[in-house]
């Protein structure tokens, strides 16, 4: 079975996401750096050189290959959704896809200093994070087998909601 992350930028995939598979013993993968490493780059630099639509492009080739049934905890970026071949690919069977939800507000609170998310750049954040949620949560909430809020919650008690929830679904049990 592959965890698969999504959410918001900024909502704690990756960071809950390692911690997650340290509690498993699972390997964990961040699409975000395994596209970096791919391109030679940081994605805002490819977005800035070659576009949304190429980043896409490179981004679904990613979660195809990433999202692959495995033991492994997968943080995708927060615009995976917005491709049906990607939806198909984090949902096919074997995979329990857990939306990590935030509210707009929260994630400005939380992004306010950030510099490296391309989407959230030259912009008034807030805004920019509402009208991303508008777009993105009825997506994430298609493909999500489990929705988690996260609000102000640490990363800890993140990690124990996330545990909690698989083992009562019956996916996985803590590491003793």
């Amino acid at each position: 079975m592959t965890i698969v992350l999504v959410g918001m930028p900024g909502c704690g995939k990756s960071t809950a996401g390692r911690q997650l598979c340290r509690n498993l013993g699972w390997r964990f993968v961040d699409s975000d750096a395994e596209i970096e490493a791919e391109i030679g780059g940081t994605i805002r630099g490819y977005f800035d050189r070659y576009g949304e639509e190429a980043f896409r492009d490179v981004e679904q080739r990613a979660v195809e290959r990433l999202s692959a049934p495995g033991q492994v905890v997968l943080a995708t970026g927060g615009g995976a959704v917005l491709r049906e071949a990607n939806r198909v690919a984090i949902t096919r069977p074997g995979n329990q896809v857990v939306y990590l939800r935030a509210t707009p507000e929260e994630l400005a609170r939380r992004l306010r200093h950030d510099t490296q998310r391309p989407l959230l750049q030259g912009v008034d954040p807030l805004k920019r994070l509402k009208e991303l949620f508008r777009q993105r949560d009825p997506l994430y909430r298609e493909v999500a087998t489990f929705v988690i809020d996260t609000g102000r919650t640490s990363v800890p008690t993140l990690v124990n909601l996330l545990s909690m929830q698989l083992e009562m679904a019956g996916l996985s049990s803590r590491k003793a």
